[in-house]
């Protein structure tokens, strides 16, 4: 790859990948790998700079992960971010400590305006004109004496050394986080860092990703088949269209009816994959295969992983009929690995897991293919348009691969799931007629183990309660609950109420993420 680098040593934080996210957004190729790779590894890298991430540990106590040698040593520029910034300052001579102020969530920095990272940039100034930063903040330890020859970037007043740099060596550290939305300034700050400072060529597109993974795909799978689990939805349809692009027929997409799937999901599928695209596509029903395995189990976690298993064991059946199956692909995106901490770093604590990546037996007798493991939705979008795909498919509402699995809580039923559908076609019927579909990033309808009463014409009634949920998002890491019209929630209640027969009651789910994840379980 003949690309300018940079090279971001993850340390655990729950949104290193934002880091990867901002930077490929300046176009400039970047890779995440565990903090504690080797010296000849960075060397071998050649990044045109590093960026340490934030970590769920403390830089002062004795247990830490630390920065490898050779990052102080190469001569290009470093950003530490949090615990990034803290653990430059202990490797370098600063001290860290325990403060007696925690800082989480929303806060003002003032800024030093001779500073070549956030000199000039501005969101208001307070009484005595000086610039101040609105940034998101995350953490309970911090600097108090900084390492010889850094001086002070930005502050608040709790936190005297938000900020602190060594312009001549090019070392920066930062307290808040800018790779979040919530840091307003965060993307013209690691664009300063990445183009200004670091001076990387601005000159990777995901159409160059698309070449390059195509000849990727190429190279590592040869003359073997492989195998696709196919949903329909934008994340494994991108990944159909890239791995078809690049061996053809060698591809067979394999589409299973779970018994969890959105209304007339399996007829769509069928209809767009088989009829316009060409792909080589199977069906498997294996709704009854999947209830009953479901039968009883109410922890979300046993109901991933249980379909997951059972996600392996159809493709592993329908890969036995082919003479030469070898790889199983799939639509893995990186929020779905970095919730479910299996990724290559390892650092980061589990949220919850994925049935593509928290399911996989080690019995899977298929060499693994995810040619999107890396990407965010957006990117997966961006992708699926330069691969020509339609614009209603790639920039389709994502649905989880356990599908109604985990928006059905606690045990699942074949009459809790079509309950759930109807509810479900209703809500996004009503957002397409109200021109609301496209403004928020995922909508769908959560089936409650909850009964309540009601009143329908003279009769008593009691009946299921849904949750209708709807966010808008950037990067499905972070995300905010959509501000729907109350007429538009209360059309949608009284159709639901009025049409599905065994529901009495709607609610709305006026939680962000974080704290709530977007999906339920």
């Amino acid at each position: 790859m003949t690309h300018d680098k940079i090279l971001i040593l993850d340390f655990g934080s729950q949104v290193t990948q934002l880091i990867a996210r901002r930077i490929r957004e300046a176009h400039v190729f970047c890779e995440v790998h565990p903090c504690d790779v080797s010296d000849d590894f960075i060397k071998e890298f050649d990044p045109k700079g590093i960026v340490l991430s934030g970590s769920h540990m403390s830089a002062y106590e004795e247990a830490k992960d630390v920065a490898p040698k050779a990052v102080y040593e190469l001569g290009v520029p470093v950003l530490g971010i949090c615990y990034g910034m803290q653990i430059m300052a202990s490797q370098l001579g600063g001290k860290v400590i325990s403060g007696t102020q925690r800082e989480f969530g929303y806060a003002e920095v003032v800024t030093n305006p001779a500073s070549k990272l956030l000199g000039g940039l501005s969101d208001s100034t307070d009484e005595s004109g000086r610039n101040l930063l609105k940034v998101w903040m995350s953490h309970g330890d911090k600097v108090i004496e900084m390492p010889i020859d850094f001086k002070v970037m930005c502050s608040t007043s709790s936190c005297p050394i938000a900020g602190m740099a060594d312009e001549k060596r090019g070392f920066y550290g930062v307290q808040f986080h800018p790779e979040v939305t919530h840091t307003v300034k965060g993307k013209e700050i690691l664009n300063r860092f990445v183009l200004d400072i670091c001076g990387a060529n601005p000159d990777w597109i995901l159409g160059n990703f698309a070449q390059e993974a195509v000849e990727r795909i190429r190279e590592k799978v040869g003359t073997d088949e492989v195998i696709l689990g196919l949903s329909g939805g934008v994340d494994s349809s991108v990944a159909a269209a890239l791995i078809h692009r690049a061996i053809g027929k060698q591809l067979t997409c394999v589409f299973v009816d779970n018994g969890l799937l959105r209304l007339h999901e399996r007829e769509q599928v069928e209809k767009t994959f088989r009829e316009n695209m060409g792909l080589q596509l199977v069906v498997v029903d294996a709704s009854e295969r999947f209830m009953e395995a479901l039968g009883g189990v109410t922890a979300p976690e046993q109901k991933r992983k249980i379909i997951g298993r059972l996600f392996v064991e159809v493709f592993q059946e329908e890969a036995a009929k082919l003479p030469n199956a070898r790889w199983l692909a799939q639509g893995t995106i990186y929020p779905d690995v970095i919730e479910s901490a299996s990724a290559k770093t390892k650092k980061a604590k589990t949220i919850k897991s994925h049935h593509n990546v928290g399911g996989l037996p080690e019995t899977l007798h298929l060499k693994l293919l995810e040619p999107l493991r890396e990407l965010f939705k957006d990117e997966v979008r961006e992708l699926g348009c330069a691969l020509g795909l339609p614009p209603k498919m790639v920039f389709r509402h994502p649905f989880p691969g356990p599908g109604l699995g985990v928006r059905i809580l606690g045990e699942v039923k074949r009459e809790y799931a079509d309950l759930l559908r109807q509810a479900d076609a209703i809500f996004i019927e009503e957002l397409r007629l109200a021109d609301w579909y496209d403004k928020v990033s995922q909508a769908f309808v959560v089936f409650l183990p909850v009964k309540s009463v009601g009143v329908m014409g003279d009769g008593r009634t009691y009946d299921w309660v849904v949750a209708l949920r709807a966010v808008q998002t950037s990067d499905f890491m972070t995300a905010k609950w959509a501000p729907l019209p109350y007429e538009l929630l209360g059309k949608v209640s009284n159709r639901i109420i009025n049409e599905v027969k065994g529901i009495n009651r709607c609610c709305y789910d006026v939680s962000s993420k974080p704290p709530a994840t977007i999906e339920w379980e």
